[in-house]
């Protein structure tokens, strides 16, 4: 019978049977990343797709984006929809849970009159 780290292993030298040569050393290089002179590569690569003067064309457009900050009055106006909007919540809730309590609590009480006044009938 085999022992628990004789499993290991056979377990272990099965698995690494089936691992293609080099896959260490390939894993090793995709967790690293590419080396400075890919990226320079890659940047370069990249840098020839933009057309000329992109940057400022981008600035030029974020420039001439309106700038909608909310006045002073309009955070107060929203604060106060958002309080009340909350407010509305709370009450319909509570009043909802206690519609159902009450409901559960006069059923309880239904109940046990009905139970005395079958007593009272039977004596």
């Amino acid at each position: 019978m085999k022992t628990e780290d004789q499993a290991w292993r056979s377990l272990q030298a099965h698995a690494s049977a089936q691992l293609r040569t080099n896959f260490a050393d390939r894993v090793l290089r995709t967790a690293h990343g590419p080396d400075a002179e890919a990226w320079k590569q890659l940047q370069g690569r990249a840098a020839a797709q933009i057309r000329p003067g992109f940057a400022a064309r981008v600035l030029r457009a974020a420039r001439a984006l309106p700038s909608n900050v909310p006045s002073l009055s309009d955070q107060f106006a929203f604060g106060a929809v958002t309080v009340a909007i909350c407010l509305i919540a709370v009450v319909f809730v509570h009043t909802r849970s206690m519609r159902l309590e009450n409901e559960r609590n006069l059923a309880g009480w239904q109940q046990l009159a009905d139970e005395t006044q079958d007593l009272d009938v039977n004596l």
